[in-house]
């Protein structure tokens, strides 16, 4: 593949000389490119999760595989489902090339086995009812082109992250996201508007699924993890606008229940039989 976006030169030259004001400027000029980039593919991602609805519906799993910044932007996604929409940790599922260790700190050369990835699912067990969606850039590292060619092979519904257009992943995914943002502001450093790209698909894919499948109710998130006070504080005073409570047995009620959306039907069948 020649002349990646990604990888071309900046539009702004000399950035040692510009002034810190400059800097965050020009930063953020690029910045507001990303999110009309991925206005642009919207109609393609909401094919994509009508698709993925169903198969969660089913029993489906979600699956995210990349490696770098794309890696650790899946697991990051896939870390907040849990406490956000209080599903099982195995509902999506992050994986990053070079395991755990690579979260924190880059593993040499783990995204060029192309064959990594594959073993790397086959360790949950991935079945054709799960979908896997790869995460890269450029769209040319290995180890997504050839995991999404292998899980292809096997029947399992894939989709495509990259801000590189005819990219090698175009050739082995059902469903393609080309956000193309353009050069990055430093040459080449993808972490910038290529993953903020990735990670506004990212949220639009999981937020968007968990709400067809009932995990949020109006705009609140019902089903959300009593982890810390400021969790507890805001389900209290959502119990609060759906009752007649007051805020100390709305707070009382939530924490026996342990959610949202169990307080406020424990508190309607109490209505009911009162």
């Amino acid at each position: 593949m020649k002349n990646k976006i990604t990888e071309q030169d900046s539009l702004y030259r000399h950035l040692e000389s510009m002034s810190t004001r400059e800097l965050l400027n020009n930063i953020n000029n690029e910045d507001q490119k990303v999110a009309l980039a991925v206005q642009k593919i919207i109609p393609q991602i909401e094919v994509f999760v009508d698709a993925l609805a169903l198969k969660m519906e089913a029993g489906g799993r979600l699956f995210y595989i990349g490696a770098g910044t794309s890696g650790r932007l899946g697991i990051l996604d896939a870390s907040e489902c849990p406490p956000t929409f209080g599903v099982p940790h195995d509902w999506v599922i992050g994986l990053i090339a070079g395991g755990d260790a690579a979260i924190r700190k880059a593993q040499e050369f783990a995204e060029d086995d192309p064959h990594q990835a594959w073993k790397d699912l086959k360790k949950y067990n991935i079945t054709m009812h799960d979908t896997v969606v790869g995460i890269a850039a450029s769209g040319t590292t290995p180890y997504v082109v050839s995991g999404l060619h292998d899980c292809q092979s096997n029947g399992i519904l894939t989709a495509a992250i990259t801000c590189n257009p005819g990219s090698p992943m175009q050739l082995h995914t059902d469903h393609l996201f080309e956000a193309i943002v353009g050069p990055e502001f430093v040459t080449g450093s993808t972490r910038m508007k290529s993953g903020t790209a990735q990670k506004l698909i990212l949220n639009m894919i999981s937020t968007s699924v968990m709400i067809k499948l009932g995990r949020v109710k109006d705009n609140k998130m019902v089903d959300m993890h009593l982890s810390n006070n400021k969790l507890v504080d805001r389900g209290t005073k959502m119990i609060m606008a759906q009752t007649e409570l007051a805020y100390e047995k709305a707070k009382e009620i939530l924490l026996d229940k342990g959610s949202v959306r169990a307080a406020i039907e424990f508190y309607k069948a109490s209505q009911k039989k009162s």
